[in-house]
């Protein structure tokens, strides 16, 4: 397989220490900034899974319980799915500062905003109170909640990486990534807990009433306090690595990196449609087709994403070893046999709960493992100028699509049943992850301080 031009071998000058640090980047400031993206990161996951997990039980205190089931479905995915929207335009909106004032000051302000968001959340009224506007609001919210949330990973994580030392850069992105399904995972047994501790058998049940709303403010409290290290703790990078500054760098993004920006969203939309079918059909299916008790199916969600977070890591060092562009081929087709084919016996085999668990490992290795080194690839994709730009932007904008995978179930459903649909968009999720990683170049040993070694110039 050749290596398009662009991956070729940068100058040897990439070993030298970076200007301004001698000694290379300061060792504290470092570890600020890479436990600061790593909370961030979790913080943020935390924050884009609450409605998943906490509100399937609770579904009852948003909706009129004579809605078809259809329609429900349809309403508890727009929920999930308002959030996911959001994010693009929080990309754009929030990543334009980050390139024109400075990383810390706008995570800041992102942090700050979807903290109170999620505050405002907990403190929602139900149907009984004010009709279908209570859906309604819940979806407006998590659509303001996506603008904030996806301020805050375009500038956390670019800022964490542009500290870090370029062969640790694997490691440290798969670090602040695996904190999702962790965070998925946390969720998960909060929740457990609460379903164990609190009933959720009816519409004036005490986890339906009230119980939900304890997760919604931990979240605040954990916006809270990730406010709070940001402002004490993480520094800004050096000029020299975030690079000359321009007055629309979203503009600058689109006129001069067209390509770099198409490969990254062919990957990116493999990798949330992998994602969605994990995180938001796959509950969805344990209900309806094995109908499997709430716990139950919690359970199964956390060994499914405990399984993906503990992989993180070692993709991400198996990325650091072979590069990004081969991981991202074969671990592409990893999830269109491998995950598919999990997913798909999961789903056939009525071998017991024991054996769901079995299978669930499998699916949260090889449906989400695309995230492992995603903080450092998308970072090392686009120069210091537009890199906050071009890594939300690039990492968000392939979102939406995916996000409507409600709709897309729906025009499977005369072709096969209803629980195997999901294996299909899996093996397309793992073809355009491969094709993404294919199209695009290596970028392991570029200098993210030197926009002439950055791929995307090419």
């Amino acid at each position: 397989m050749s290596t398009p031009p662009e991956a070729a071998e940068p100058p040897a000058a990439l070993d030298a220490p970076r200007a301004g640090t001698p000694h290379g980047p300061d060792p504290a400031k470092v570890r600020a900034a890479v436990r600061g993206g790593t909370l961030a990161y979790f913080v943020d996951q935390f924050d884009i899974y609450l409605p998943i997990v906490v509100l399937a039980p609770a579904t009852m205190y948003f909706q009129a319980a004579n809605l078809s089931a259809a329609t429900t479905a349809l309403l508890s995915s727009l929920v999930f799915a308002s959030t996911l929207i959001g994010r693009p335009l929080g990309a754009v909106i929030f990543g334009h500062f980050a390139d024109t004032v400075g990383r810390k000051r706008t995570t800041l302000v992102a942090v700050g905003g979807f903290g109170t968001i999620t505050l405002l959340t907990a403190c929602l009224p139900g149907h009984e109170t004010i009709g279908m506007w209570s859906v309604g609001v819940l979806i407006a919210l998590r659509f303001l909640d996506g603008i904030f949330l996806g301020g805050e990973y375009t500038t956390a994580v670019p800022l964490a990486m542009e500290w870090s030392p370029k062969h640790k850069r694997g490691l440290y992105a798969s670090i602040i990534t695996s904190t999702s399904p962790a965070a998925y995972a946390v969720i998960a047994a909060i929740t457990l807990l609460l379903l164990q501790l609190l009933p959720s058998a009816g519409l004036h049940s005490a986890y339906v009433q009230w119980g939900w709303r304890i997760p919604f403010i931990v979240g605040a409290l954990l916006a809270a306090v990730l406010f709070r290290y940001y402002l004490t703790q993480v520094h800004e990078p050096p000029a020299e690595l975030t690079g000359e500054k321009h007055k629309l760098p979203f503009v600058r993004l689109l006129v001069r990196y067209p390509k770099a920006l198409a490969q990254v969203f062919v990957l990116m939309t493999g990798t949330w449609l992998a994602t969605n079918m994990e995180a938001a059909v796959t509950p969805a299916q344990l209900k309806a087709h094995l109908e499997l008790s709430s716990k139950q199916i919690t359970l199964i969600m956390l060994v499914i994403n405990a399984s993906a977070a503990l992989s993180y890591p070692l993709f991400g060092m198996l990325s650091q070893r072979i590069g990004r562009r081969r991981f991202y081929i074969g671990y592409g087709l990893s999830v269109s046999v491998l995950g598919a084919g999990a997913y798909t016996l999961l789903m056939v085999s009525h071998s017991g709960f024991g054996a769901a668990l079995g299978w669930a490992v499998l699916i949260g290795v090889f449906t989400v493992g695309t995230f492992g080194p995603i903080a450092a690839y998308l970072t090392e994709r686009f120069p210091a100028s537009i890199r906050s730009t071009g890594y939300g932007v690039g990492y968000s904008l392939a979102l939406i699509a995916p996000a409507f995978y409600q709709f897309y179930l729906q025009q499977l459903d005369g072709l096969m049943a209803p629980h195997l649909a999901p294996a299909v968009l899996i093996v397309l999720a793992g073809l355009l992850i491969s094709l993404g990683g294919f199209l695009g170049p290596e970028t392991k040993d570029v200098d993210m301080a030197d926009d002439r070694t950055i791929p995307a110039l090419s």
